[in-house]
C-alpha cells in the first residue's frame, strides 16, 4: 500500500510538531536549571551580606565600649546598646541560611561563642566604668576598674581579632561558594543556549528537507500536468498523463486525462460539424439564390414581353418591388454568410497601414462630392487583420453615409487615440443621430432602425463589426442622440492577439472617451 500526499504532509507537520515539543521540553528543564542556579547565588549573595552586617554590628559595639571605657561618658554607649539590639537573632538567622554547609555553621557557632565571651567581657567592664564614675566624677582610663587587667592584657582585642577572623573565614568560604554557583549558572546557560539552538536548528534542517521534498513531489508531478495543459492548449488533444503512485494527485492526473480526452472528442466533432455546417451554408445559399436569380429574371421578361408602355403603372411597380425584394434577399444571405465566415476562415496578419486603409475604403465607398470624410493627424500602423480591420470600418462608414439625412454636406470624422494595449478609434457624424434607447438593439442581426422599404438595408452589417471586434479582444459602443449625429467606438489590439493576449479594453480607455456598453 501506498503512502499518500496527504498523510506524508501530515507526518511531516508531526515530526516537526514532535521536535519542537522535546526542544520546548528541553529549554523548560534548562531554564529550570538556570533559575535554579540564579537562585542560589542569590542567596549566597544575602547571606556575606548578613555576614557582613553582623561584623558591622558588633564593630559599632566595640566602638562605643571603648569610646566609653576612654572618656566615661554615657553617650558613647548609644552604639554599642544599638549594636547589641541589631544582633539580636541574627546569627539564628544567618545559621538557617547555611544549614547545608557544615563548615559554615560551625564558623558561626565558633562566632557566636566568642561574642558571647566578648559580650560578657565588655558589660562586666561598663558596669565598673560606670560604678568608678559614680564614685568619682573625674574618674579616667581605666583607672579604678577592678578587672583593668584584662583590658591592659588585650584580652578583648583578642576575642575580637578572633570574631573578624572567623567572619573572614565564613566570607571566604562564602565567596568560593558563590563562584562554584556563579560557574555552575554560566555553565547551565550555555548549555540551555547550545542545546536549544542545536535542537532548534536540527528541526529547521529537518523541515527544510521535507519540505524540499514535497516540493521536489509535487512540482515534478504538476510540471507534468502543465506541459498536458500547454500541449493541449497547442492543439495536441492526444496526449496523456502516466501517474502510478495512487494517491490524490493521481485523481487530478486522473481528470486532466478524461479531460483531454473529452476535449479532443468534442474538438473533432466540433470541427467535423463545422464543416458540415460550412456545407450546408454554402448549398443553402447556392440554393436560395438560384430562385431569387429565376424570380428576378422571370419579372424581367414578364416587362420585355408585354412592353414597358403596355404594363399597367401597378404592374410595373409591383414588379419593380418585386426585385428591390429579391436583391434584398440576395444582400441578406450574403450578410449571413459573412456573420458566420467571422473567424471561421484563417487569415494571416500583416503589416497594415491605417491611413492607407481608410483611403482605400473611402474610394471603395464612393461617397457623394459633398460629403467629407476627415482623417486625424495620427493613424497608426500595426500587425494584424487587414480584412476584418477593413470590414469594420466600412461597414461604420458606409452606415454613416447612408443613413445621413443630408449625403451631400454630411461628415464623418475619423479619431484615433492611445489606449494602452489598444487604440481606440472611433467614426462620428454629424447625420440624424440614434436615440438612447436603440443603442444595444442596433447591434442585433437583422434589427434596423428605418423601415426596409424606406432604405435597403439587411440588419447584419453592425452585428459582422461588433463580433470581429470582440474576436479581437476588442469592445464596440456607441453615443448618440437623435439630432445629433453618432458615434461609434471601438478598441482594436496593437498586437494580434495570439502573439500578445489582449487585456480588458475599457481599463485603458481614456476618461474622456465614450464608455462602451457591457
Amino acid at each position: 500500500m501506498k503512502i499518500t500526499l496527504t498523510t506524508k504532509l501530515f507526518a511531516g507537520f508531526v515530526l516537526l510538531l514532535a521536535l519542537f515539543s522535546v526542544v520546548v521540553l528541553f529549554y523548560y528543564q534548562l531554564a529550570g536549571q538556570v533559575v535554579q542556579n540564579a537562585r542560589k547565588v542569590e542567596a549566597s549573595q544575602r547571606i556575606s551580606n548578613d555576614a557582613s552586617t553582623l561584623l558591622r554590628h558588633i564593630i559599632d559595639m566595640e566602638t562605643g565600649f571603648r569610646g566609653y571605657l576612654l572618656i566615661g561618658n554615657e553617650r558613647t554607649l548609644a552604639p554599642y546598646y544599638e549594636g547589641e539590639r541589631q544582633l539580636i537573632g541574627r546569627f539564628a538567622q544567618l545559621r538557617a541560611l547555611v544549614t547545608e554547609s557544615p563548615d559554615q555553621v560551625e564558623l558561626i557557632d565558633q562566632t557566636q561563642r566568642l561574642f558571647q565571651q566578648w559580650a560578657g567581657y565588655s558589660h562586666l567592664l561598663v558596669a565598673e566604668k560606670r560604678e568608678a564614675r559614680r564614685r568619682n566624677a573625674r574618674q579616667s582610663g581605666l583607672e579604678g576598674l577592678p578587672h583593668r587587667r584584662l583590658t591592659e592584657g588585650l584580652t578583648g582585642k583578642q576575642v575580637m581579632d578572633n570574631i573578624r577572623e572567623r567572619l573572614a573565614a565564613f566570607e571566604r568560604r562564602e565567596a568560593l561558594i558563590r563562584q562554584q554557583l556563579r560557574q555552575r549558572l554560566d555553565d547551565s546557560i550555555g548549555r540551555a543556549q547550545w542545546l536549544s539552538a542545536g535542537l532548534a536548528a536540527a528541526a529547521l534542517i529537518l523541515g527544510l528537507l521535507w519540505a524540499v521534498y514535497i516540493v521536489r513531489v509535487f512540482a515534478r508531478r504538476l510540471r507534468s500536468m502543465l506541459d498536458l495543459a500547454r500541449r493541449m492548449a497547442g492543439g495536441d488533444y492526444n496526449s496523456q498523463i502516466v501517474d502510478t503512485e495512487q494517491d490524490e494527485v493521481s485523481e487530478l492526473t486522473s481528470a486532466l486525462n478524461v479531460m483531454a480526452r473529452t476535449v479532443g472528442a468534442n474538438i473533432r466533432q466540433l470541427e467535423s460539424r463545422n464543416q458540415e455546417l460550412d456545407q450546408f451554408a454554402y448549398v443553402v445559399s447556392h440554393d436560395l439564390k438560384a430562385p431569387l436569380r429565376g424570380i428576378e429574371s422571370a419579372s424581367r421578361w414578364i416587362e420585355e414581353d408585354m412592353g414597358k408602355d403596355a404594363l399597367p403603372e401597378h404592374i410595373r411597380e409591383f414588379l419593380g418591388m418585386m426585385r428591390q425584394r429579391v436583391h434584398r434577399m440576395e444582400k441578406l444571405i450574403t450578410g449571413i454568410l459573412d456573420l458566420a465566415r467571422v473567424g471561421r476562415v484563417a487569415q494571416a496578419d500583416e503589416t497594415v497601414f491605417v491611413r492607407s486603409l481608410l483611403r482605400e475604403v473611402i474610394d471603395s465607398l464612393n461617397p457623394p462630392p459633398g460629403f467629407n470624410v476627415e482623417l486625424p493627424f495620427f493613424l497608426p500602423t500595426l500587425t494584424t487583420n487587414a480584412v476584418q480591420l477593413q470590414q469594420v470600418f466600412a461597414n461604420l462608414i458606409s452606415n454613416a453615409l447612408k443613413y445621413h439625412d443630408h449625403p451631400e454636406s454630411g461628415t464623418v470624422h475619423i479619431g484615433c487615440d492611445d489606449a494602452g494595449e489598444f487604440y481606440l478609434f472611433s467614426v462620428a457624424d454629424d447625420g440624424p443621430g440614434i436615440d438612447p434607447d436603440y443603442h444595444d438593439r442596433i447591434f442585433v442581426i437583422f434589427q434596423t432602425l428605418t423601415e426596409r422599404d424606406t432604405l435597403e438595408s439587411t440588419g447584419v452589417g453592425l452585428a459582422i463589426v461588433k463580433k470581429i471586434v470582440e474576436r479581437q479582444g476588442g469592445r464596440i459602443g456607441v453615443k448618440s442622440a437623435e439630432g445629433q449625429g453618432a458615434k461609434f467606438i471601438f478598441t482594436w489590439p496593437k498586437h494580434p492577439p495570439k502573439a500578445k493576449p489582449a487585456a480588458p479594453a475599457m481599463a485603458a480607455v481614456p476618461p474622456s472617451a465614450v464608455p462602451l456598453p457591457n
